[in-house]
């Protein structure tokens, strides 16, 4: 299949190597130039200037990118965007309806998972270009529910992780070997994979992770404005929200995600540090 990829970044790389590596043909783009050049020496056929010309002549689009902003600035722009590049094809192809599908990922390909929403006769025509990239793939419901469900998991996860800096710090404060705790919660009702990055990355006083500080901040800020627009609690999210913020403004934001323990660190004056 013909198919036109925007956004060449963190994520968007990986899916488009497992899409190249499926046998579809890529035509890509993204605002750094330098990001789309590994994918020309691995099967895509050609760069492209703006966002209209990765869609010309594309059966299908795809965009890995950001946020909601940067989505509809790609898509929109009446001169160089996607769908300024879709009804360059043919009287045809402008006649026709164009299918949308929101479909964010959680997790790294080809082993991730995919929630998707839109029409469910979209869905099915795509499934086999998500299967392609992601082990778990779900139909939500109509346009938006793959979005929400993100921003849902999103909020469990990344509010979860502040709950839990927050519990190891009372360990630490309690006098308890972090080291031994951090094999406990695993096997017990702490468990969760937010928290694994805590031995992975804060312990060790690296902060390392998939995620930056920037990307989850943003989410879990999606999230709890989603919960005011539909009138659900999130007074937990809020306070975690704020949290990531206050790292955010320490000019932490392209760092992995876990470096936010700083903040309750400072706060609780002490570090979650291994001690071998």
């Amino acid at each position: 299949m013909r198919i036109g990829f925007v956004g060449i970044g963190t994520m968007g790389m990986p899916i488009a190597e497992c899409l190249v590596a499926a046998g579809h043909r890529l035509t890509v783009y993204d605002k750094n130039p330098q990001a789309m050049a590994p994918l020309l020496g691995h099967g895509a056929t050609a760069s492209a200037d703006n966002p209209a010309e990765a869609a010309y002549a594309a059966e299908m689009v795809f965009t890995s990118l950001p946020g909601p902003a940067q989505v509809e600035a790609v898509a929109l722009d009446p001169e160089t965007g996607i769908l300024a590049g879709l009804r360059k094809v043919a009287e045809a192809a402008r006649k026709r309806d164009v299918a949308f599908l929101d479909a964010p990922v959680s997790g790294r390909p080809p082993n991730m998972t995919v929630m998707v929403g839109g029409r469910e006769a979209d869905f099915g025509h795509c499934k086999p270009l998500f299967e392609a990239i992601a082990a778990n793939v779900f139909y939500v419901g109509p346009s938006g529910a793959g979005a929400t469900a993100k921003l849902v998991t999103q909020y469990l996860g990344y509010t979860g992780f502040i709950a839990a800096l927050e519990g190891m710090l009372v360990a630490a404060k309690a006098g308890i070997d972090l080291d031994t705790l951090a094999k406990i919660v695993p096997v017990s009702a702490g468990q969760s994979r937010t928290f694994d990055n805590i031995p992975r990355g804060v312990l060790p006083g690296t902060f390392v992770s998939g995620g930056t500080l920037d990307i989850v901040a943003k989410d879990v800020a999606l999230a709890c404005q989603l919960a005011r627009d539909v009138g659900a609690p999130a007074a937990l999210g809020a306070l975690a929200s704020d949290v990531y913020a206050r790292a955010q403004a320490q000019g932490w934001g392209g760092e992995g995600f876990p470096v936010v323990a700083r903040v309750l660190e400072a706060m609780a004056g002490v570090e979650l540090r291994s001690k071998k």
